[in-house]
């Protein structure tokens, strides 16, 4: 009878000695990398620190800002009823004056001399007008024309109408305002407009689309990642620039900050505060409305969104374990 065989346990080979390089590789891995100090940013930081606590403290211990007489007028009524101005003001002069922009960005790039002649010299008079000038002659027009009638040039008219009527304060600041502001807008849009690839036209004809539907369809959409930066900081300067109304009786913020800073000689910083606490608050929302436009019209250039800065803040929370 034959006996089970048995098990014998083969010797593996070494691999032999390693080499020094990779030793050495692995031990470095394994050690803690250090970051670079830059003591330069903690110096600029502290001396920042240093002259924000000094701006803070000119600030609060000055006497002459007046900081409860500030807090009175922040929300009085008046100041108030300047303010919804102010933004009547800035909503229809946006409105009317992207829309004029728009109209003549496109008789600019119109094929037609005529059109390019009379687009070209619109936006050179009107960018050459001061805007305190341009109101001051249209506060004056009646002046000119104490009557404006429509009909045939050099004709009859079928209906005239009084001009004081018609040209009130608030229409001379919507017409003065938006007049200018078409001007800047054209190039913007115009700008905007020939940022987008040639390409595209050229496909978009080639597929027989008409010109009206490939400016809506296909150039419109791509142009305005370009045009919504400037357009919004031309929007800022548009809520500042209304401050010149009030050369027209017309008590807009600012012009109500004069007023009441002429019948209150004492309280003329604080009220001066009162109306550039609110510019920047206007400013700043505005500025946050621009952002997220942006970040919707930048979805078909970017592979991915960046995070609104809720959603970073969040981010950091949760690597601090604070939020899940």
């Amino acid at each position: 009878m034959s006996s089970p065989p048995t098990l014998r346990a083969v010797p593996v080979p070494s691999a032999g000695p390693e080499p020094p390089g990779e030793a050495r590789l692995r031990e470095l891995a394994a050690k803690k990398v250090a970051p670079l100090r830059r003591p330069g940013r903690w110096v600029a930081a502290a001396v920042v620190l240093v002259l924000l606590a000094q701006l803070a403290h000119a600030l609060i211990t000055n006497p002459v800002f007046q900081w409860n007489v500030f807090g009175y007028w922040f929300f009085r009524p008046v100041i108030l009823d300047g303010l919804v101005l102010t933004l009547e003001l800035t909503g229809l002069a946006a409105v009317f004056g992207l829309v004029g922009g728009i109209v003549l960005a496109l008789l600019r790039l119109s094929k037609n001399p005529l059109l390019q002649a009379v687009s070209w010299a619109y936006v050179w008079i009107f960018r050459s007008i001061p805007l305190i000038v341009l109101l001051l002659f249209l506060a004056n027009v009646t002046a000119l024309y104490s009557t404006l009638s429509l009909g045939i040039p050099f004709g009859p008219s079928f209906f005239s109408f009084s001009a004081t009527d018609v040209l009130s304060f608030f229409v001379v600041a919507v017409l003065g305002l938006s007049l200018n502001e078409a001007a800047y807008a054209a190039e913007i849009v115009r700008a905007g407009v020939l940022s987008v690839d040639q390409g595209q036209l050229e496909a978009a004809a080639a597929l027989g689309l008409p010109r009206f539907r490939q400016y809506r369809r296909i150039i419109l959409p791509q142009a305005t990642r370009a045009i919504v930066p400037a357009y919004a900081n031309q929007l800022i300067g548009l809520l500042k620039g209304t401050s010149v109304v009030y050369i027209t009786s017309l008590l807009e913020l600012f012009g109500v900050v004069e007023t009441q800073a002429s019948t209150n000689s004492g309280q003329i910083i604080p009220l001066l505060l009162v109306g550039t606490v609110w510019y920047i608050i206007l400013t700043s929302v505005l500025s946050v409305i621009q952002y997220y436009v942006e970040r919707f019209f930048s979805r078909g250039a970017l592979r991915t969104v960046p995070p609104t800065p809720f959603q970073r803040f969040r981010a950091r929370l949760r690597a601090l374990g604070v939020a899940r």
